[in-house]
């Protein structure tokens, strides 16, 4: 017998061109972000071997440079979620 499932979020990721800038802003409201690939894995030294170079895979380069993760756990309460969402739109505002 299958169990039921449920979706388990471990990244909450946003693209925006202000990334940095959007980070420290975040970063003075106490709210933490991540920025998990931050090298395009075509870049990185482990995959040197395959001879790619930089502007060989432009979408990705663009998505190292413009995505950022925000908090995102179970026990983020209501609160906290919309105090995120009023910081992000208080910035882009």
């Amino acid at each position: 017998m299958e169990s039921p499932g449920s979706h388990v979020f471990h990244q909450y990721v946003i693209r925006t061109e202000k990334r940095d800038r959007l980070r420290e802003h975040l970063q003075t409201k106490g709210i933490g972000t991540g920025i998990y690939y931050p090298v395009p894995l075509h870049l990185q030294p482990c995959f040197a071997y395959l001879g790619y170079k930089k502007e060989d895979f432009p979408v990705s380069e663009k998505a190292a440079l413009t995505s950022m993760a925000l908090p995102v756990y179970p026990e983020l309460k209501p609160a906290e979620k919309e105090y995120i969402v009023q910081s992000i739109r208080e910035f882009f505002v």
